[in-house]
């Protein structure tokens, strides 16, 4: 769908995203004030940051827990759009912290769901999911009947929220939409995912990198992009009911990923594999069917990988990256680079 159809039927409108201050959160608040939508953001900035959302036209941050049964209730009142993003999303934290990813992802998704049920206001409501519900590809491309069968407490923890949100719309008739996004990656970072792993790595050394598993491939997807498939879903007709994943149709290998990053840079890269850094159920392949997408929403992915790399690496190289430590006791083994200084 066009940025023109969507600033059509959302400006002026009232939109609350949780999770919204987070890497994808706000670029899709981002988008939402740039068509002309008021936005309501909650968010604990357990990772996500204030100033990714400061100085938006019409956006206002309220500072709250999604298990927070009051604050919900009172925020989700007169919004007539609803994203839910807010989730523990870093797959090495589940390893350690499996109780809080179940009752912010899981629990919290129920929560921010019934208090939208019951405010009776909520059009239309779009969870975000994620690829990882399926597991490593039975087949490729993977579409939305794949098998799901996760690989890591956290992807677990997403599948039941999953299922929560679409038997609640059944049980209640409630609009919502479930929205798969594959590996997204650009400016805004709040978690060291593979693409800032490398980044700050190549950045900071003379192209001697250590990584984990380079032969496992994944879907990677411009955050642009990703953003305006989940807010295309608020509006699209035909998207209530639907599970839709958005992706870019292209599997890159771990390996191949560090080369044409290490290329933008104009360095040569030598890949040490660092065993500290498998993990212990890891996903093999992650590759998007994304023909559902472009039939539900009218949409498909605009940036190409090597265009979206350059992007991301000049706005790393420009700025300052610092990760938030969440959980007092992080596994140093799963957390490397904590700051970046160009």
């Amino acid at each position: 769908m066009s940025n023109e159809k969507l600033q059509e039927r959302l400006k002026d409108s009232r939109v609350l995203v949780t999770g919204g201050a987070g890497f994808l959160g706000s670029e899709v608040v981002r988008q939402l004030s740039s068509f002309g939508a008021s936005v309501t953001v909650l968010d604990d900035l357990s990772s996500g940051k204030g100033e990714y959302v400061g100085g938006l036209a019409n956006v206002k941050l309220v500072r709250g827990d999604v298990c927070d049964t009051d604050i919900v209730a009172r925020i989700v009142k007169d919004h007539e759009f609803l994203i839910h993003m807010a989730a523990l999303p870093f797959i090495p934290d589940s390893y350690y912290y499996p109780d809080r990813f179940f009752r912010v992802n899981t629990t919290g998704t129920l929560t921010v769901m019934w208090e939208a049920i019951k405010a009776e206001c909520v059009r239309r409501a779009v969870h975000i999911s994620t690829s990882e519900v399926y597991g490593s590809a039975k087949y490729v491309p993977m579409d939305e009947d794949h098998p799901t069968l996760p690989q890591s407490t956290y992807a677990v923890s997403k599948l039941a929220a999953d299922r929560a949100v679409f038997t609640m719309h059944k049980e209640h008739n409630f609009p919502a939409v479930i929205i798969r996004p594959f590996n997204a990656y650009g400016p805004n970072l709040t978690q060291p995912y593979i693409v800032p792993e490398i980044a700050l790595q190549l950045l900071t050394s003379n192209g001697h990198i250590r990584l984990g598993n380079i032969e496992s491939s994944r879907d990677f997807t411009y955050v642009s992009d990703t953003a305006r498939g989940m807010i295309a879903a608020l509006v699209a007709e035909k998207a209530i009911g639907e599970t839709i994943n958005l992706g870019s149709g292209r599997a890159t290998k771990i390996k191949e990923l560090a080369f044409i990053m290490a290329s933008i840079l104009g360095k040569k890269v030598a890949i040490e594999v660092d065993a500290s850094r498998l993990r212990p159920y890891d996903v093999d392949t992650l590759a998007c069917d994304n023909r559902k997408a472009l039939k539900l929403l009218n949409w498909k992915p605009e940036i190409p990988l090597e265009e979206g790399l350059r992007k991301t690496l000049e706005w790393i190289s420009k700025s300052k990256i610092s990760f938030k430590l969440p959980f007092r006791g992080w596994p140093a083994t799963y957390y490397r680079n904590l700051s970046y200084k160009p």
